[in-house]
């Protein structure tokens, strides 16, 4: 069976677009891209005009155009809304979401995917977060109807993901136990999507995507392996010097005097153990250096998988002005990467590029009003009459006190929703005009991965460029 030798990471909200992913596949490796708010990036591209008309040409193929059409109604603006004007915002996603919302992210991910395959022959990957339970099967669905080739899966233990896939692709429901804090041992919460509903009754078989599980130990890489619900495919194990989310030390954190998570030895994946599980894996975490291919694959992994240095390409969907901004201080050696044990509202370590216009800036930060408009790291809860609640750590702090949540536990949080977001340019328009700031993430090598593919008198670089420059 024919394996990647790299596999483009799945970063941000809108980071890793189809454009990069496209790129990526193209030049012959997996291209992947991210699955994280794409019902967001969807009706704010509407909202922008769809100037390339990209979306409407995704739209067109999609094989209930009914609902195509109720979307496109719904948040097209021709020409773009005004400078200015805050953009219309989709309703939050909840353990029992109405039609409209399911068929939005089923959408989403579907013309994510399909621009991404669009035109060529090569394989197609979405990432999506374990964390984020509640819009997980509408929009699995959705990309399973574009062809999509691999599932991408980390930030928890997706057991239930591989059963889901074979479910799908057989047209039969699939039901998703969510996380609820408070519920008792012997109460359960689920989540349900029926394709046949969905379809109108008669749903399609559809090809069964290949699912990556994004691991950091062997216990997980077994756990998985022997108890999930179906068949995992393969694992990128992911060091702690990857970007965005990385996995807690194990035992008890312990902070560097910078107050950072300090990694020990225990923190280490046992290669050997992953590869006694008989499945192809990749490494992940500072593997995108020059001469690191060989490195891994003499490790016994298969490749690699590569964030940080595609975020930066021209064919990323980071805000050109900030990639711009960023490429320069790479250039110069003047960045830094902070490992945030407090900024994600998941409770995972978050990797923070540290640029004066964003969030980690605490100026900004500061003066950045809390708002929960988005949700998607929303925790669901039981409240005191038996129903279901959703809170945040970097809502307002009154309103998570208010709902059960401990004051401290909304100290140094971020919102990772909305500042992902507006790194790509799709920020919100607050209230007194203001733009709501980014939150970049980076590799902890972000320097060496901008500054080795720039060639001498020029400031930009291609996903080709990574790709030729990784395999040699």
């Amino acid at each position: 069976m024919f394996y990647p030798k790299i596999i483009q990471g799945g970063m941000g909200v809108g980071v890793s677009n189809w454009v990069l992913a496209r790129a990526v596949s193209i030049a012959g490796q997996l291209g992947v891209v991210s699955g994280t708010a794409l019902d967001v990036v969807l009706t704010r591209r509407l909202q922008l005009g769809d100037p390339e008309g990209h979306i409407r040409r995704a739209l067109d193929h999609f094989p209930f155009p009914e609902i195509a059409r109720r979307v496109w109604d719904q948040y097209f603006v021709e020409g773009g809304i005004a400078p200015g004007q805050a953009f219309k915002q989709v309703p939050l996603i909840t353990i029992n979401p109405p039609a409209h919302l399911l068929e939005l992210h089923t959408l989403a991910n579907y013309v994510e995917v399909f621009l991404a395959k669009a035109g060529h022959a090569g394989e197609v990957g979405i990432n999506f977060l374990e964390k984020i339970q509640m819009p997980t099967l509408s929009s699995i669905f959705g990309a399973m109807l574009a062809g999509v080739d691999y599932i991408l899966m980390g930030a928890g233990i997706p057991r239930a993901i591989p059963g889901i896939l074979d479910q799908f692709s057989r047209g039969e429901a699939a039901s998703l136990r969510l996380d609820v804090e408070g519920a008792a041992a012997d109460q359960e919460f689920h989540t349900t999507f029926d394709p046949k509903i969905f379809c109108g009754g008669q749903a399609p078989q559809l090809k069964r995507p290949k699912f990556l599980a994004i691991i950091s130990s062997a216990t997980l890489a077994m756990t998985l392996a022997r108890k999930s619900t179906g068949k995992v495919d393969g694992f990128i194990v992911e060091g702690a010097t990857a970007g965005g989310h990385n996995a807690p030390p194990r035992g008890v954190m312990h902070l560097s005097e910078a107050g950072e998570p300090v990694y020990g030895e225990r923190d280490v994946p046992d290669l050997k153990k992953i590869a006694d599980q008989g499945l192809p894996f990749w490494l992940a975490g500072s593997f995108g250096a020059l001469g690191k291919l060989a490195e891994a694959v003499a490790l016994g992994a298969v490749g690699i998988q590569v964030g940080t240095a595609f975020a930066f390409c021209e064919e990323s969907g980071i805000d050109p002005i900030t990639k711009a901004n960023v490429i320069e201080r790479a250039l110069a050696g003047n960045l830094r990467v902070h490992t945030d044990p407090l900024a994600s509202p998941t409770g995972f370590p978050f990797k923070v590029l540290q640029v004066d216009e964003s969030v980690s800036n605490p100026v900004v930060y500061n003066s950045r009003v809390r708002i929960c408009d988005l949700g998607y790291l929303r925790h669901a809860y039981l409240k005191q009459d038996g129903s279901i609640g959703y809170r945040c750590p970097a809502e307002p702090v009154a309103n998570y006190v208010r709902k059960g949540g401990a004051e401290a536990d909304a100290a140094g949080r971020k919102c990772v929703c909305n500042g992902l977001v507006a790194t790509i340019g799709l920020g919100q328009i607050l209230s007194g005009g203001a733009v709501e700031p980014p939150l970049l993430t980076a590799g902890d090598d972000i320097v060496c991965n901008i500054r080795q593919f720039i060639k001498p008198g020029t400031t930009t670089y291609t996903a080709k460029d990574v790709v030729d420059a990784l395999l040699a």
